[in-house]
């Protein structure tokens, strides 16, 4: 099972979590576990917007920073950011400086506090309770016939940056489903909540 290693602690995990602490610990405590939480989910959001087109280590090495510069996930405070602080992020070396992402993750601020269904309520009606993950990595899909429906009615709802891929991947990150490998020691456990 190369796409499983055991780590120091004795621990089998999927090998995307690789032997970097924050990503290790990223991987017991966030991934994965059902999360119905305002500023979880906007940070799962804001982190798969930003994801788009780039890899996943990329924007994982930023999210301090964008929890930084997006006021710790707070989404009335983001939802109030002006064109000024999109010109200050845009020169934030911090960050991915990306304009079309700040705008939008502004935006998706904004559609969370008047969205109906509410973001935790469409992704609550989402959830599964599969008992048993993929067998490698290679099975895990980048899209589901669900991801597709979740995607369009956030689209609907306002929300940018949200394809099929990207709201799978929100998807997985807040526990909605639960991909851990067969084998990682997270892959059972769906009632699971975050600790981080």
């Amino acid at each position: 099972m190369s796409d499983i290693v055991v780590g120091p602690d004795g621990k089998a995990r999927c090998a995307w979590a690789g032997a970097d602490d924050s990503l290790v610990r990223y991987h017991d405590k966030v991934w994965g576990k059902r999360t119905y939480d305002e500023s979880a989910l906007f940070e799962a959001l804001t982190l798969g917007v930003f994801q788009a087109g780039l890899s996943w280590s990329i924007v994982f090495g930023k999210r301090d920073a964008f929890r930084s510069a997006f006021h710790g996930f707070d989404v009335p405070r983001v939802a109030a950011m002006t064109e000024r602080d999109i010109d200050r992020l845009v020169r934030d070396v911090s960050i991915i400086r990306n304009r079309a992402k700040i705008q939008a993750t502004i935006e998706n601020a904004k559609a969370m506090r008047s969205a109906s269904p509410s973001l935790a309520a469409l992704a609550r009606s989402y959830a599964t309770d599969r008992k048993r993950g993929p067998r490698s990595l290679a099975d895990l899909p980048t899209s589901t016939p669900g991801a597709d429906s979740f995607s369009k009615q956030l689209k609907s709802q306002g929300y940018r940056f949200v394809g099929p891929t990207s709201a799978y991947a929100f998807m997985q990150n807040v526990g909605v489903v639960n991909d851990h490998l067969r084998g990682c020691f997270r892959a059972t456990g769906y009632t699971q909540r975050r600790t981080d």
